[in-house]
């Protein structure tokens, strides 16, 4: 986990959820952060501007989805996953 894009994730997220970047928690579900899906929503369109990714997510069912939001941590390794591939 790349430090530059852990805390830019933390600060999109902190952001959205009206927190500090340090009250994230990188094990904190987006539901404890009170992300709730119009926020989530929100910080991913800012993910795919800030990294230029395009994030491959189904509202209708995110336990389909590639990107996992099950916590912080996991959307900063599926965001470093999409910068990776994103030079493949």
């Amino acid at each position: 986990m790349t430090g530059a894009v852990k805390d830019k994730v933390v600060a999109i997220i902190a952001e959205q959820a009206v927190l500090e970047p340090n009250e994230v928690s990188m094990d904190a579900t987006l539901e404890e952060l009170g992300l709730d899906s119009l926020g989530l929503v929100e910080a991913i369109f800012a993910i795919e501007e800030q990294f230029d990714v395009s994030v491959p997510f189904n509202a209708n069912d995110p336990s389909e989805s590639e990107f996992d939001i099950s916590n912080v941590s996991s959307m900063v390794s599926a965001v470093e996953t999409l910068i990776a591939n994103k030079g493949a």
